[in-house]
C-alpha cells in the first residue's frame, strides 16, 4: 500500500513544501514572498470585467494590483464590460496563459482580495491525508532533491529503462525507453517497462505541476490495452476529478488529459529561456550562506556568483543579515558561470 508523507522547508524569501509518495517526491509547492496572493489557487476575489470576447466566450478580468484572469462563460450568461463579479481562482497562471477563474456571482465594489487561498500547510495536509510531517534540515534536503528532479527531463524506471518528459505549448510528450532492462522474454520486459512508466510518469507530472493533454509513446508493439488502461487509471487517480484516458492507438500511443491547477514548477524555477532563473539561484546562494553560517557560528562568510544572481539576492540577503548578522559579503563576478555559486567561511 502506498505511503505519503509531507514536508515544509521555511526558508528566507520562500517556503517550499511537498509530498513524498513511498519516499519519492510527488508534489512540490513553492511560495515566494513577492508572489501575488490574488493569483493563488483557491483565492476568492471581487473582480471587474475589463473586456469581453463573445467569439471566444471569454471575459478578461481585472483583479486589482495588476493581476488578471480569464473567465469562460455560456452564451446565456455573458458578463458585461465594467461589471463587478465575485470569482475564485480555478487554475494558476503559467507562461503565456492567464489564470482562470470560476464565477461565484455578482458583486459590488472595486477589485479586492476577499479571502486568500488555503495555506501551504493546509494544501499539503489535504494531499498527504494522515501522513507524517517532516521539517528542519531533513525537509530542506528533500526540497532540494525534489527541485532537482522536477527540472530533469529523463527519469529512470524501477528495474531499468527510463522515460523522457518534455512539455510543449500544445501537450506534454512522454517517451518510454526500455533501455537495458533485463529479462529473458522481450515482450514481457517491454510490458513491465510500460506499466512501470505509467506509475512513474504520473508521480513526476504531479511533481512538475504539469497538466493538460499528455501523450505517451509506449515501448514496443502488440500492447495489452486492458492492462495499460487499468494501470493508467490507478496511476492518475490522485489527479481526479477531471482525468480522461483514451485507449492505446494503433501507433502505440496513449492520450489522456490531466486537470491543470497549480503553476508548473519549471515556470517558478526557470526564466523565459528555460535556464535556472537568477531568483532561483539567489535562493540557493542564501540557503548555502545560512547553512555555512550555522556551521561556523561567528565566522565571516563570503559568496561568489554571477552579477544577475547577486542582484536578485539583495532583498533576501537583507533577511539573512537580520537572522545571522551582517557577517557575510557576496561578490558579483562577471566571469563566473551562470549557475555556479561558491560559499566559504573565513
Amino acid at each position: 500500500m502506498s505511503r505519503r508523507t509531507y514536508f515544509i522547508d521555511e526558508g528566507l524569501g520562500e517556503t517550499r513544501g511537498g509530498v513524498l509518495l513511498d519516499d519519492r517526491p510527488e508534489r512540490l509547492l513553492i511560495q515566494r514572498n513577492d508572489d501575488s496572493q490574488r493569483l493563488a489557487l483557491g483565492a476568492r476575489l471581487r473582480a471587474r470585467v475589463r473586456h469581453v470576447e463573445p467569439a471566444l466566450a471569454m471575459a478578461f478580468l481585472d483583479l486589482g494590483e495588476g493581476a488578471e484572469a480569464s473567465l469562460s462563460f455560456k452564451p446565456d450568461s455573458r458578463p458585461r464590460q465594467g461589471e463587478a463579479l465575485e470569482i475564485e481562482i480555478r487554475t494558476e497562471a503559467r507562461v503565456g496563459k492567464l489564470a482562470t477563474a470560476r464565477l461565484i456571482g455578482p458583486a459590488q465594489g472595486d477589485p479586492a482580495l476577499l479571502s486568500p487561498a488555503p495555506s501551504l500547510i493546509d494544501q499539503l495536509r489535504d494531499m498527504a491525508r494522515d501522513g507524517e510531517l517532516i521539517t528542519g534540515k531533513a525537509a530542506r534536503q528533500i526540497a532540494d532533491e525534489a527541485e532537482a528532479e522536477a527540472l530533469e527531463i529523463l527519469h529512470p524506471l524501477p528495474g531499468g529503462g527510463s522515460i523522457a518528459i518534455e512539455p510543449t505549448r500544445a501537450l506534454t510528450a512522454i517517451d518510454v525507453d526500455v533501455g537495458e532492462r533485463k529479462g529473458a522474454e522481450a515482450k514481457r520486459v517491454t510490458r513491465q517497462a510500460n506499466l512501470a512508466a505509467l506509475g512513474v510518469a504520473a508521480r513526476v507530472l504531479r511533481l512538475k505541476g504539469l497538466g493538460g493533454l499528455v501523450v505517451f509513446d509506449m515501448a514496443g508493439r502488440g500492447h495489452d490495452g486492458a492492462a495499460l488502461m487499468a494501470a493508467a487509471r490507478a496511476a492518475f487517480n490522485p489527479d481526479n476529478p477531471g482525468v480522461s484516458i483514451g485507449p492505446i492507438s494503433r501507433f502505440g500511443t496513449i492520450e489522456l488529459t490531466v486537470p491543470r491547477r497549480t503553476r508548473p514548477v519549471t515556470d517558478i524555477l526557470t526564466d523565459a529561456s528555460g535556464r535556472i532563473s537568477a531568483r532561483t539561484l539567489a535562493q540557493r546562494l542564501v540557503r548555502r550562506l545560512e547553512a555555512e553560517g550555522r556551521a561556523s557560528p561567528g565566522g565571516q562568510l563570503s559568496g561568489r556568483c554571477a552579477p544577475a544572481v547577486a542582484e536578485a539576492a539583495k532583498p533576501v540577503l537583507a533577511l539573512l543579515s537580520a537572522r545571522i548578522g551582517a557577517r557575510f559579503e557576496v561578490s558579483a563576478d562577471p566571469d563566473a558561470p551562470w549557475d555556479r555559486i561558491e560559499v566559504h567561511a573565513r
